[in-house]
């Protein structure tokens, strides 16, 4: 034995990344579905716009709420993203300072945005946006128009389409509600479980729904026949939650590790999770498995962010401490590039793709 260790490797972030520090909250991120420009939102009401292809360029700064931004998604379309604020609007940007009004909501927050758009092979299918206030879910088509309401008991704390379009999620308390979009007669299929859920995610065959808790736990409704799923033991709050790709892994944050649920062989009833990365008691805030591979992305509370395969349990330092704890993460849609935000502003774009 030599008796040397082996270098630490550098964060990739040094090497494959721009970065830049926006002064303000990161609300969230997203990618435009053509590849063109990663997009951050902010608390100050503004969005910024980093062009993939130009990392020296100046990113792009449109104010588009009055107030915060408080939700974003992708655009069903190429060159924009669609954002909600809490001066009541839904909106479509583009980085050129185009935009526009989809929906005026009046007095309520706009605070859950999301997009859907089918898949290679059923083009077929719809595209489509919805957003929340309040207590209702708003579906809109591909070129901005309201398709329909959906009322709720409680004010909606989360949305999420199946990967379909068929189907639409919302957590709020006391549950979760299933909704068929194309419906005739919008009757949902109630799920319920005592308490405050926070944030909502569907199984990417359709089998089952998961929420975040208020309560240090996550809670599933398997819906073939309406099992619960109690996965419990977080020290904190999960604020964040991934399916991965083939739906055998969920992803989540609320402990100092990534804590992965088994959803194959039976899990994760009577299962216990995986845990990865972490263990220095810093707590993961967010989380994001890549959409092509088995690879998860992790963002913790010092402002680390980290990448994780699940097979072989290798580790990859995306971004070293520092600049607050990450508020935002999410991948391209071709898993190609990552990017993440802090609640201190630091904003950042890493090109995995490169040779």
């Amino acid at each position: 034995m030599s008796g040397l260790l082996a270098p630490a490797p550098q964060p990739i972030l040094k090497t494959r990344g721009v970065h830049r520090s926006l002064d303000a909250y990161v609300v969230q991120v997203a990618f435009d579905r053509g590849g063109a420009f990663a997009a951050f939102a902010l608390g100050d009401g503004t969005v910024r716009f980093a062009n993939l292809t130009a990392a020296d360029e100046d990113w792009a700064s449109v104010t588009v709420h009055e107030g915060a931004v408080l939700g974003m998604a992708a655009d069903v379309v190429a060159g924009s993203v669609v954002t909600g604020g809490d001066d009541g609007d839904f909106r479509r940007v583009k980085p050129d300072g185009d935009a526009s009004t989809l929906s005026d909501l009046g007095s309520k927050w706009v605070e859950q945005v999301v997009s859907f758009v089918p898949g290679r092979g059923r083009e077929k299918d719809a595209a489509l946006l919805a957003c929340a206030a309040g207590k209702q879910v708003h579906i809109f088509d591909a070129a901005g128009q309201r398709i329909k309401t959906l009322d709720h008991p409680s004010t909606v704390t989360g949305i999420a389409f199946d990967a379909r379009g068929k189907r639409v999620a919302a957590s709020h308390y006391n549950g979760a509600s299933l909704w068929f979009v194309g419906a005739k007669t919008d009757t949902p299929r109630r799920l319920e479980w005592k308490g405050s859920h926070t944030s909502v995610a569907l199984h990417p065959d359709g089998e089952a729904v998961v929420t975040t808790m208020q309560e240090n736990a996550l809670h599933g409704w398997r819906l073939s026949d309406g099992q619960h799923m109690r996965m419990s033991g977080y020290p904190a709050k999960p604020l964040s939650i991934s399916f991965s790709r083939t739906g055998r892994w969920l992803a989540s944050s609320g402990a100092d590790t990534i804590v992965l649920w088994p959803f194959s062989g039976g899990g994760p009833m009577g299962k216990p999770p995986t845990e990865l990365a972490g263990g220095g008691n810093v707590q993961v805030m967010r989380v994001a498995f890549n959409p092509r591979s088995e690879v998860v992305a992790a963002g913790f509370a010092d402002g680390s962010v980290v990448l994780a395969e699940i097979e072989s349990g290798r580790i990859l330092p995306v971004a070293a401490p520092g600049h607050g704890p990450v508020s935002a993460l999410a991948w391209s849609e071709s898993g190609g590039h990552l990017a993440f935000g802090t609640e201190e502003g630091f904003a950042a774009v890493v090109d995995m793709s490169k040779k």
